[in-house]
């Protein structure tokens, strides 16, 4: 049985993973026979009220809250090796570019969290295959857009310009596909860069990249 490693960013899009994208991550991995383990950084990070969409002025820990959608299922980032899995899955939300790099507050000059970054080097110097949705295709681009990877984070041309100016290349990308880096052993669709997108759209998408991945594992 093939088993994924899955990173959350806490619960929520505007300050965490986005909650459709990370249960549509883990129903296509179980649906095609697989197995999946979920891990989030262990640390704090400002809390958005999502009925207002603004800061609240109090922190929620990144692990805790990610733990809503794991049913408590759920391991620090350090705990996660890539001789342990087969695959990498990367859930969006903004979460991913606050929590997991920093790619919301200074784009192409961002880093990416130390763990997170050890974890992807770990995956493509193995040759395990690695999908992100979303946003989080911005953490792909900051660990080897100098190796020209080729990711979608859909049709938005100003998170597109700021993502090549990685190194990485763009595809423009429906909501319901996927793009496929080969060379890289890269997957990666948009989902909710489409922000009037259905809950089945976002599904199809992530469904079929994830289904790209285990073939690829």
């Amino acid at each position: 049985m093939k088993n994924v490693a899955v990173i959350l960013s806490g619960c929520g899009f505007l300050d965490g993973a986005e909650v459709t994208e990370a249960i549509s991550t883990l129903v296509a991995i179980g649906q095609r026979g697989a197995a999946y383990q979920c891990f989030a950084p262990n640390k704090e990070a400002a809390e958005t009220n999502h009925l207002t969409q603004r800061p609240t002025g109090r922190n929620r820990n990144v692990l805790e809250e990610a733990a809503r959608i794991a049913r408590g299922e759920i391991r620090p980032l350090e705990e996660l090796h890539a001789r342990d899995f087969d695959a990498l899955a990367f859930p969006g939300g903004y979460g991913a570019a606050l929590h997991l790099c920093d790619f919301a507050q200074k784009g192409s000059g961002g880093a990416i969290d130390p763990h997170v970054l050890r974890i992807v080097k770990e995956f493509h110097e193995g040759r395990k295959p690695i999908a992100a949705i979303c946003i989080a295709p911005a953490i792909i681009a900051l660990a080897f857009g100098e190796k020209g990877v080729n990711v979608t984070i859909g049709n938005d041309q100003g998170t597109a310009s700021e993502v090549e100016k990685t190194g990485a290349k763009h595809s423009h990308c429906a909501v319901e596909q996927f793009v496929v880096d080969a060379a890289n052993r890269v997957i990666t669709t948009p989902a909710y860069m489409y922000g009037t997108a259905k809950p089945h759209q976002i599904f199809e998408g992530v469904s079929g990249a994830i289904g790209e991945l285990l073939k690829m594992a």
